[in-house]
């Protein structure tokens, strides 16, 4: 890769909560089979505490972990909200600033 395309290319992990398994499930494959992310990691056991319309809430959710590019991150979180079932799903960007290169060039591979 040229450094040009190498930054554009750059990966990026996502992160976003869903409320249970079939979910989690169906947007992980969502976002796989459409090649908009690489790979997604469904972690089960995570409790939300959050602020929502005027209350606290405390709830069992299951973490995505989603690994894409920067090239796709703007597409990743516009598919989550079209597909997600909360009305204001997380899709946060984080940046990868490093890891192995075989991976990352996986991760751009397969997200083309």
């Amino acid at each position: 890769m040229t450094e040009a395309n190498s930054e554009a290319r750059a990966a990026v992990a996502l992160l976003s909560t869903a409320p249970d398994a079939d979910e989690a499930a169906r947007i992980a494959r969502t976002l796989v089979e459409e090649r908009l992310a690489a790979c997604v990691n469904i972690v089960p056991g995570v409790r939300s505490i959050y602020a929502w319309e005027g209350k606290v809430h405390d709830e069992g959710e299951l973490l995505l972990l989603i690994k894409t590019t920067v090239e796709r991150r703007d597409a990743v979180v516009a598919r989550i909200q079209e597909v997600h079932p909360y009305s204001c799903p997380e899709a946060v960007v984080l940046p990868v600033v490093g890891g192995s290169r075989p991976y990352l060039e996986w991760v751009a591979e397969v997200t083309r």
